[in-house]
């Protein structure tokens, strides 16, 4: 059943290219610095502060959970499942579709990297804070967006497309 007005290959068109934005800039940033520094690595951007740091992060946040990549790979299969389902069964508003798209592209990035690596490369090194990457970046706005959309509007009572 397609709701009044809503076109879905134009919310198909805003989630995927989101999706495959993300992915590009992911893998060429990841690809970019492993070509540029060795393993462990670290490049000062600003001192004391913000650095370029290559690391290969077998766990989750913080380096939580190392060598859990099946836990990892099962939970990004039913996140990436349960957003590109979302997205073809209802409607919602372009920045809910963005904000799908940005963890499902952030998702998959770091997939790419435990499936050929069976680790995540991350190089943004904040002095106070942990390592990460584009994909967690995007991963993490997405998912403050999700539950602003959420706290925002009633989902509920969202159309189906």
């Amino acid at each position: 059943m397609q709701a009044a007005g809503i076109n879905p290959e134009v919310l198909s068109l805003r989630f995927w290219t989101t999706v495959i934005t993300i992915l590009i800039i992911d893998q060429l940033s990841k690809l970019w610095l492993a070509g540029k520094l060795a393993l462990n690595e670290s490049i000062p951007i600003i001192d004391g502060i913000f650095s370029l740091n290559y690391v290969h992060n077998r766990g989750a946040a913080f380096g939580m959970l190392q060598g859990k990549s099946w836990l990892f790979l099962t939970m990004a299969a039913l996140v990436v499942g349960a957003m590109i389902y979302y997205n073809y069964r209802y409607y919602s508003k372009p920045w809910g579709q963005y904000a799908m798209g940005l963890i499902v592209g952030g998702t998959i990035g770091n997939v790419i990297d435990r499936l050929y690596l069976g680790s995540v490369r991350d190089f943004f090194s904040i002095s106070w804070f942990a390592v990460f990457n584009v994909a967690d970046m995007a991963i993490t706005t997405g998912g403050a967006l999700v539950l602003l959309y959420i706290f925002i509007n009633d989902i509920g009572n969202e159309q189906k497309v």
